[in-house]
């Protein structure tokens, strides 16, 4: 009897106990959702998060300037952004880092229609280009054109939101807009396929590295066991998005109602051709090479006129990174 009653009471203080609070994580996408963003909400939705005690906020952007803002005032605490731009914020005094990465290969890249196409960088002279003030791309633009050889003064940058960048290339009201080639998609979908042309930076000898997730030092001195595990639940979501694209589309259907199934996944196919590559394999996805990230340190500090030159040791770490398996093919 005395051993039932103490199993009864043992069962009461379990079901009375309360559930431990997870902690509250604030992740800053760079833009509104696209397939760039496809494994935070796979991760989400199957409870890597959770099961890591975390409670995680996915917030819109309006480019790379805006999340690095976010995370360095502390509003966010991780982001997506470019790579160049963290590089080049550290001469503001900002202290974020990459700390993970997420396209090996650059998706860096100006789309203009094809009925006057621009297929070289020379061909960019005299023509206006439209973007967000914050923009990676538009940021990264004066170390592209001196590597290039374009006269920048020949160039026009017209302020755009993100989410006008489509409609300003439809109606002509720019020459051409700077974005990802992941995004080709989106702009054949209202303008028709075949009607856009891309120009990838990579094609021109600029590869470096491109998007990432960053953190703030606040968050990597003052929460590194919460850093590590959101960064292995997100490449746990990557993972997931590369070994089942399929799924990985309705789960983001479910999760972001409004997202045009079709071009999501278009959208993500082309993000993924970005990620299979060796050195995710050899090292786990999101692994960051020192020579790469450091070459890509040298080409800010070369071209971006930086008031003082960025140490590459000051703008990485793979400290919270856990490998991360890639899927069998």
């Amino acid at each position: 009897m005395l051993k039932k009653m103490l199993a009864t009471a043992a069962i009461a203080g379990v079901l009375m106990t309360p559930a431990l609070a997870q902690e509250k994580f604030n992740f800053a996408l760079n833009w509104f959702p696209v397939g760039d963003h496809a494994a935070y909400w796979v991760a989400l939705e199957k409870g890597y998060f959770a099961e890591r005690g975390l409670d995680v906020t996915l917030e819109n952007s309006k480019g790379s300037g805006d999340s690095i803002a976010k995370v360095d005032t502390g509003a966010a605490d991780a982001g997506l952004a470019d790579a160049a731009v963290i590089i080049a914020s550290r001469t503001r005094g900002t202290t974020v880092k990459v700390v993970g990465m997420v396209f090996d290969k650059t998706p860096l890249n100006v789309f203009s229609r094809s009925e006057s196409p621009i297929t070289s960088p020379q061909e960019m002279e005299g023509k206006t280009i439209g973007a967000p003030p914050g923009d990676s791309q538009r940021q990264m633009w004066p170390a592209f054109a001196k590597a290039v050889g374009v006269d920048e003064g020949k160039v026009t940058w017209v302020n755009i939101e993100p989410a006008a960048k489509i409609a300003a290339l439809a109606e002509k009201r720019v020459d051409a807009v700077a974005d990802y080639t992941t995004g080709l998609p989106l702009y054949e979908k209202p303008m028709g396929e075949g009607s856009v042309v891309m120009m990838p930076w990579a094609n021109h000898g600029f590869d470096m590295y491109s998007m990432s997730i960053m953190a703030s030092e606040k968050t990597m001195t003052e929460r590194p066991e919460v850093l590590k595990k959101f960064l292995e639940a997100a490449y746990m979501g990557w993972r997931d998005v590369m070994a089942d694209p399929d799924e990985a589309v309705a789960i983001f259907k479910k999760r972001v109602p409004e997202i045009d199934e079709a071009l999501i996944a278009a959208n993500m196919k082309l993000g993924l051709d970005l990620m299979k590559t060796d050195r995710y394999r050899d090292n786990g996805i999101g692994w960051i090479e020192e020579k790469k990230m450091c070459d890509s340190v040298e080409l800010v500090n070369t071209y971006m006129g930086l008031s003082s030159a960025v140490e590459c040791k000051d703008t990485f770490t793979t400290d919270f990174l856990t490998k991360i398996e890639m899927p069998a093919e």
